[in-house]
């Protein structure tokens, strides 16, 4: 997925992870998740420090529950910063398992 300030958000499933790049293809945040029957677990989120401050964080977490919501996916958030994103965002809490 890729926003209008150049920023792209894919699932490295190899990885277990989602990744945010930015325009010049520099990694600038990922969402490390774990996944069981019907529920996707989001238990480690970084930002990069040349990224900090920027919304990065926060458009990786819309984008990343964005597609587990898609694939019909409940959230188990044991990362703080995932948690804590859904709690701020009523529209998301109906994805907690």
């Amino acid at each position: 997925m890729s926003d209008s300030e150049g920023t792209q958000v894919a699932n490295n499933r190899e990885r277990s992870q989602f990744e945010i790049h930015v325009e010049d293809g520099r990694l600038a945040g990922l969402a490390r998740y774990r996944g069981s029957e019907g529920v996707r677990e989001f238990f480690h989120t970084e930002v990069g420090d040349d990224f900090e401050g920027q919304g990065i964080g926060g458009k990786l977490a819309r984008a990343a529950l964005d597609e587990t919501r898609s694939e019909g996916l409940k959230v188990l958030a044991t990362c703080p910063f995932i948690k804590g994103w859904i709690e701020k965002h009523p529209d998301y809490q109906d994805l907690l398992a």
